[in-house]
């Protein structure tokens, strides 16, 4: 029981900034806002149902796609938390304007928003590389243990993104309310903070990676 709650705590809290609901529901809402409601809500579900099913589809095929091409975790790691600090470092130092630098309505709310559910506002709005990097970690940290605990391990993960789904849902369904009721310096400020925990969580798995790769070589 232990295993499956360290798994969906760490599975959350690393896909929690990556995600990060709250920008990514001002990138939608810039996207659909011409919407009529029935059809922003329905756009919401869908996105937020999309985003949960190609998570837990790199979840569990992570571990094979690493043993396929031969990747081990620690390289994996590595690069994937250079990556993660990469895009926190860009986003805690770019403009106020970059931040929402998302596409405009204008530009790519051409043609129905239906063909707009997986692309782009499923991947990469919702759920980016950054995204693909966190879960392909986890699902291979979770191969590591035996059989019963591999499954344990990957049952918190895949809970961890279907909480994480309801909570990007809530995010986009309410996202016209949380802009009326934020200011926009406060909306800028909140996604500074999110990019330097993301910049830290980016560190800490490279550093781990890195460890892992030294450490058979000091021995």
């Amino acid at each position: 029981m232990s295993l499956f709650v360290r798994s969906f705590a760490l599975a959350f809290s690393a896909l929690l900034p990556v995600v990060n609901p709250l920008g990514s529901a001002l990138i939608f809402l810039d996207i659909v806002r011409k919407a009529p409601a029935p059809e922003f809500r329905s756009l919401a579900r869908r996105v937020a149902v999309t985003t949960v099913l190609f998570l837990l589809l790199v979840e569990l095929t992570g571990a094979t796609f690493l043993t396929f091409f031969g990747i081990s975790l620690p390289v994996v790691q590595l690069a994937g938390g250079l990556v993660l600090a990469a895009l926190g470092w860009g986003l805690l130092n770019s403009p106020e304007k970059a931040k929402g630098a998302q596409p405009s309505s204008e530009d790519t709310s051409e043609g129905p928003l239906e063909g707009k559910v997986f692309y782009p506002l499923t991947f990469p709005i919702t759920a980016g590389p950054g995204c693909i990097v966190v879960t392909l970690t986890l699902s291979a940290h979770a191969a590591r243990h035996a059989v019963i605990g591999s499954v344990i391990a990957h049952f918190g993960i895949a809970l961890a993104i279907v909480v994480l789904g309801f909570v990007v849902l809530l995010s986009y369904v309410y996202a016209p309310k949380i802009t009326e009721k934020i200011a926009p310096q406060t909306v800028h400020g909140i996604l500074r903070v999110i990019a330097f925990v993301l910049l830290c969580i980016g560190v800490q798995i490279a550093k781990n990676g890195l460890e892992a790769m030294i450490h058979p070589v000091a021995k």
